[in-house]
């Protein structure tokens, strides 16, 4: 004796099995897992460009200071136009080459920060002003604000790169091209950004 199974009945039976055959190889770990690492990133694009936003006003402030070292100055409005010249779109992650040149054009912004402030230190006029105090209060906050947005996208981003390289979740990374997303190079972007040496001491007379 044989059964008549309606189709509607085996498509709903075979989306069924789809279904349990994706949960268990981690399609809906994915989805949540590519969501997280979206906000994380964004979280991170807002801290710098409110870091960005702030430098037109801390250089309006120095330049106003006589006999500021002008290399300094420029150095900060140079790498402030390359950091907003890239396009930090949400698949600038799945492109190492520009995740790369974003990464580096603003550790280079970072490393002339840090410059600019130490030289604000030896301009008792600077140190002496109100308004450029609280910029630099405002800085120092944002880029605790990166630190901590950029900290938890590696977090973000180490969850779901070990979810596509692992058995047998790689299977569905494979199946729907879910690739590893680049992460911050955390070691070269601190070389990147460490303040250079200033001494204002005179070159000794040859």
């Amino acid at each position: 004796m044989s059964f008549f199974i309606p189709h509607r009945l085996l498509a709903a039976i075979a989306a069924l099995f789809t279904a349990l055959a994706l949960t268990g190889c981690g399609y809906n770990d994915f989805q949540r897992l590519d969501e997280q690492t979206k906000s994380a990133w964004s979280e991170v694009l807002n801290q710098y460009q409110r870091r960005a936003d702030l430098i037109p006003n801390v250089v309006a402030t120095v330049k106003g200071e006589a006999n500021f070292e002008q290399e300094t100055l420029t150095k900060v409005v140079e790498a402030r136009a390359k950091a907003t010249s890239i396009q930090a779109t949400p698949e600038l992650v799945n492109n190492p080459e520009a995740f790369q040149k974003f990464q580096a054009a603003q550790g280079e912004l970072s490393g002339a920060l840090s410059r600019l402030l130490v030289v604000s230190e030896n301009y008792p006029n600077l140190k002496a002003n109100q308004g450029f105090q609280d910029l630099r209060v405002q800085l120092e906050g944002t880029e605790n604000r990166i630190t901590v947005a950029r900290g938890r996208y590696v977090k973000a981003v180490q969850e779901y790169n070990v979810l596509a390289r692992s058995f047998p979740s790689n299977l569905t990374a494979m199946l729907f091209s879910y690739k590893v997303k680049e992460n911050f190079a955390v070691q070269n972007e601190a070389q990147i950004s460490q303040p250079p040496a200033v001494s204002f001491e005179k070159p000794a007379s040859k």
